[in-house]
């Protein structure tokens, strides 16, 4: 074999060798791109349950506040309605009381 053909195949080798380097770094770094992920999640999924005291305490907090607000409006509205039926009753209470005398002083009108 000549000389230039043996430094050819030397540096094919090398060149080989480089990239069969190259490849292993990469995977190396690829795995531990990985295991970085996975403990980042699992950090993440860990103060998020952390945090899930809090969420809950804060969501029922806010659930009271609308319960509170709509027993409010509720009782508004009924009070409004009492005071409605009361006036249309006491209104009506001198038709009501004329009606039954008719009634009672000629009971063949009714």
């Amino acid at each position: 074999m000549s000389e230039e053909m043996e430094d050819e195949l030397q540096r094919l080798l090398d060149t080989e060798l480089q990239a069969e380097a190259l490849v292993k770094e990469a995977e190396l770094k690829r795995e531990q791109m990985i295991r970085q992920a996975r403990e980042d999640a699992r950090n993440a999924e860990k103060q998020f349950e952390a945090r899930l005291p809090e969420l809950r305490a804060s969501f029922m907090e806010k659930a009271e506040e609308r319960a509170v607000q709509a027993v409010a409006e509720l009782a508004r509205r009924y009070e409004e309605r009492r005071a409605q039926l009361r006036s249309q009753a006491k209104s009506r209470e001198g038709e009501a009381v004329k009606a039954a005398v008719e009634l009672l002083l000629d009971p063949g009108r009714g």
